[in-house]
């Protein structure tokens, strides 16, 4: 299970693989997005395909101990200290439930079956969505929780300039949008000095439309190999833990 600013989204997930065994299902995360009307949608995915086995979900902020949540930049600040462990296992009637960073899960796919897979060094993986989700892999062990999106750029969180939503909502074109996540990697680049960016989100699926426009970065730059599956897959694996 994806839980996103725009949209709660899940599929079992052939682990040997790292690709989804049937067509995902997606719901709409409401507004606001409590915990209680996310974990509706939550129960929706999972009661669509009549799932009864673990469960992985990711979440759009800082999650410890693969439950307890911190931070809620792009949901209701109501999640700030929330278990969402707990939440979640009671809505889906004690199933198993593991929670990670929604970045940090696709982080782990794209490492294992994607683009990441036999990269050693610093590795970050970036997903440009609602907001900027990032996961920092050192020889191929995950740093949790970064929270890169949330770097100044230009006085601002690094998200409201540089996120497909404010691509959306500042009506930019490729050329613009690409030029400001540009500026974005160049300061990221500047403090982690990564060997790969792996460029992930939804937008993963038009990077003919943008990665040729950025310039002047070091490092590799490529996009998700899984798209915007990478979450999904992400959670399972942790699920399976």
């Amino acid at each position: 299970m994806d839980i996103g600013g725009s949209g709660i989204k899940g599929a079992p997930v052939d682990l040997d693989r790292g690709d989804l065994t049937q067509e995902r299902c997606k719901v709409l995360t409401p507004h606001p997005a409590t915990p209680d009307g996310v974990a509706d949608g939550v129960k929706q995915v999972v009661d669509h395909f009549g799932w009864t086995g673990p469960v992985g979900l990711t979440f759009p902020g800082v999650v410890t101990g693969g439950a307890m949540v911190r931070t809620a930049a792009n949901v209701d600040k109501s999640w700030i200290d929330t278990d969402a462990r707990v939440l979640f296992g009671g809505r889906l009637g004690g199933l198993p439930v593991t929670v990670i960073n929604d970045a940090d899960a696709a982080g782990v796919a794209e490492m294992r079956f994607g683009a990441g897979q036999d990269r050693k060094g610093t590795v970050i993986m970036l997903t440009f969505g609602t907001g900027i989700g990032s996961a920092v892999f050192v020889d191929g062990v995950l740093v949790p929780n970064t929270e890169l999106g949330h770097l100044e750029l230009n006085g601002h969180d690094a998200e409201k300039r540089a996120s497909s939503k404010a691509k959306e909502d500042h009506e930019l074109t490729w050329e613009r949008w690409a030029h400001r996540v540009q500026k974005y990697l160049a300061h990221v680049e500047m403090l982690f000095s990564p060997e790969l960016f792996i460029i992930g989100g939804g937008v993963s699926r038009k990077a003919d439309k943008f990665l040729h426009l950025i310039e002047g970065i070091r490092a590799d730059i490529v996009p998700a190999q899984l798209q915007n599956d990478a979450g999904i897959v992400g959670a399972a694996m942790r699920a399976d833990r």
